[in-house]
This record gives C-alpha cells, structure tokens and sequence, in this order.
C-alpha cells in the first residue's frame, strides 16, 4: 500500500516536470521515469488488492459495514485515478512541446485526499 502510495504522489510530479521540460532528451527521460514508476506502483496495487481480498476472506463481515464500504469506494477511485495516471504516461509521450502545468499541479493533490479519507475511514470507523 505505502508502495502504491508513493507512486500516486510521484508520479504526477514527474508529469509536472515532464511537460516545463524544454528538450527532446529531458521529455523522453521522464517518459522512461513515469512508465517505470507506473510498473512499481502497479505491482504495489496489485499486492495491496490481493491483501485486501484475504482481509475480506478472513473477516467477510467487513463488507456490511458502511465505513468499510466508504473505504472500497475510496479504493475504486484510486484505481481510476491509477489508470487516468497511465492515460497521462501515454499522452504525454506523444506530445512534443511544453504545455502549461498548472492543471498538473491540483491533480498532483488528489491522492492525498484518498489517504486521508481511507485512514480516517480505517482508523475512525465512524459508521
């Protein structure tokens, strides 16, 4: 989970840095960063999914209630957000010239929105 984590904060910062970078080389260095950034934090998704679904296995009566349900909604949109990210890898990839960063930057914030929503979720239960 820290793993994937990491990833989600990352990686749209290299996507800030990817679009004021100003040549050829630097453009296809931070496409080589993001994609293998993508993999580790991929892999980081996956396990932290494969744990979850035994959490659910060991304790099925999780899933009735609604803080932990919240939860599941948190994770799906951080596996949207996970995907958007690789749409992002792809796009910039193609693109040749330096675009403003702005937009980049609210979208960096996103994931620490579902940090804080799934630890206090977890930590609080308040539901």
């Amino acid at each position: 989970m820290v793993t994937w984590f990491a990833g989600l904060f990352y990686l749209p910062r290299l996507f800030i840095y990817h679009v004021e970078a100003a040549d050829g080389l630097s453009r296809q260095r931070f496409t080589t960063m993001e994609r293998r950034l993508f993999a580790i934090m991929t892999i980081g998704a996956v396990v932290t999914a494969i744990f979850g679904a035994l959490l659910l296995v060991i304790n099925p009566g999780l899933i009735a209630q609604t803080w932990f349900q919240l939860k599941l909604l948190f994770l799906l949109a951080m596996l949207i957000y996970h995907w958007h990210c690789w749409r992002w890898i792809t796009t910039l990839a193609l693109k040749n010239e330096t675009q403003a960063s702005i937009g980049l930057r609210w979208y960096n914030e996103i994931p620490v929105f579902f940090l804080l929503g799934i630890v206090l979720l977890a930590v609080l239960k308040p539901f």
